[in-house]
């Protein structure tokens, strides 16, 4: 489950005007204070929609049975494969799920502005849940100016994989710390075949492609998104930095091989993943994948530890996201969805259960330091990180994802050759997004 980016997105149009459209028969917290619980020995069902399939959706309707040991007479039903397009749908024709998980944090602005996803807070003040518990990153992704409106269900963690063997030939003995190193790393355990083609790159770093996404990578920069007057900053010297970087490395392997090997190169979540098929050395990636490695790749040797960054002292920063859950607007028992999302997000036993169920990292410090997790010398790199209280959530706005795709076009133009003045266009990209952002009315 890749949450930053394996969802289809939310139309930002549809998301903006979901207020005006949105229809049911549910209560909403916002509006006539929290619904009641359902008592111990009640009867009733919840329908949960989410993205899940396969083996990923059988350990999560694990999870959510795991419920009726608090509420026994209750029946839930797991639909998977429902994305985030499927939910906004469904909350426009007034028949949503009871409860919605998404993977795609980069909308939590329009969930909580546009009201698509219930206010939780009366329940959280109410209930007496204390937030603490949650990371703070894990925090910055569920809630958007002061309206918190979903709750974590396990979270995603980034960091950098490489292939000891490769790295070894090129008489490497240690992952790199900084993106000096990277770049140097990278050219030294690329192979070129006769005619300049490329056989193995030592880092792609080609934007938007598995998961060289924008927001995974500006931490490592210390790239921030907004100036301190909450105007969109990209024009800076951290972001230039950041695609400067890139460039570079786009360079070396010249822009049109490196786009013949990509053509060439397996999908995401197939067994013909680059990485699996010794295609390339290192790369950036979350926790998931030494799952995948487990099941498809077996027999490589391969190692993970934190992103490189430009600064030393900046080493150990990341990037996390994650699945939140959330109670559709119309929903038909907004109080029993309440305590089935209380119970996936704050249970101890069942979210390590989980965790250990799709190598994921819990989002509870209570989950990721119980002794039953499962952890291994390369799952053990992002429960550190987890822990470390350096990690960055996603950027959160009311105009869900469009400045995260602004910015990735912009990179795509960039490495391509087709941008003559960065700081131009950034502060061109910068223009765009406040203009979205203020038409937004929000």
């Amino acid at each position: 489950m890749r949450k930053l980016h394996r969802a289809t997105l939310l139309c930002v149009a549809a998301a903006v005007s979901l207020t005006a459209c949105a229809a049911g028969s549910g209560g909403d917290a916002g509006r006539s204070g929290p619904a009641a619980a359902p008592g111990a020995d009640e009867k009733f069902s919840l329908t949960v929609w989410s993205n899940y399939s396969g083996r990923e959706q059988d350990e999560v309707t694990k999870a959510l049975e795991s419920f009726t040991e608090k509420f026994p007479n209750a029946e839930v039903e797991h639909q998977g494969s429902q994305d985030d397009d499927k939910i906004t749908a469904g909350i426009r024709s007034g028949n949503p799920p009871d409860v919605a998980l998404s993977f795609t944090t980069d909308n939590i602005g329009q969930f909580c502005s546009s009201g698509s996803f219930q206010e939780l807070k009366p329940y959280v003040e109410r209930d007496g849940v204390d937030l603490g518990q949650i990371p703070d990153a894990v925090r910055s992704y569920t809630e958007y100016e002061g309206n918190r409106c979903a709750m974590p269900m396990l979270s995603d963690v980034y960091g950098l994989y490489y292939n000891k063997d490769m790295l070894a030939e090129a008489g490497i003995t240690a992952p790199p710390r900084t993106t000096a190193e990277l770049l140097d790393f990278a050219k030294r355990t690329t192979r070129k075949a006769p005619d300049g083609s490329i056989e193995v790159a030592g880092f792609l770093p080609t934007m938007l492609f598995y998961a060289n996404r924008p927001p995974i990578w500006a931490p490592n920069f210390g790239a921030k998104w907004e100036t301190p007057d909450g105007r969109s900053g990209l024009a800076s010297p951290e972001w230039a930095a950041m695609l400067e970087f890139q460039k570079e490395l786009v360079d070396f392997y010249g822009y049109d091989e490196l786009e013949r090997f990509r053509a060439g190169l397996g999908q995401e979540y197939s067994t013909d993943h680059a990485f699996h098929q010794r295609k390339i050395a290192m790369m950036m990636d979350g926790e998931y994948r030494t799952a995948f490695l487990e099941d498809q790749a077996p027999d490589l040797d391969f190692g993970t530890a934190p992103f490189p960054t430009i600064k030393p002292e900046l080493y150990g920063i990341g990037f996390t996201t994650g699945t939140i859950m959330g109670i559709p607007k119309g929903a038909k028992n907004p109080g029993a969805a309440w305590e089935l999302i209380k119970h996936l997000s704050l249970d101890t036993d069942t979210i390590v259960d989980l965790a250990n169920g799709i190598k994921n990292i819990p989002s509870t410090k209570a989950a990721l330091d119980d002794p039953r997790l499962e952890v291994d010398e390369n799952f053990r790199t992002f429960v550190d990180l987890a822990k470390s209280g350096k990690l960055q959530g996603n950027p959160v706005t009311p105009i869900g994802d469009a400045h995260i795709k602004a910015i990735g076009d912009f990179a795509t133009s960039w490495q391509a050759g087709k941008v003559t003045d960065l700081m131009a266009g950034l502060e061109d990209v910068d223009r765009r997004i406040d203009e979205q952002i203020a038409k937004s009315g929000k």
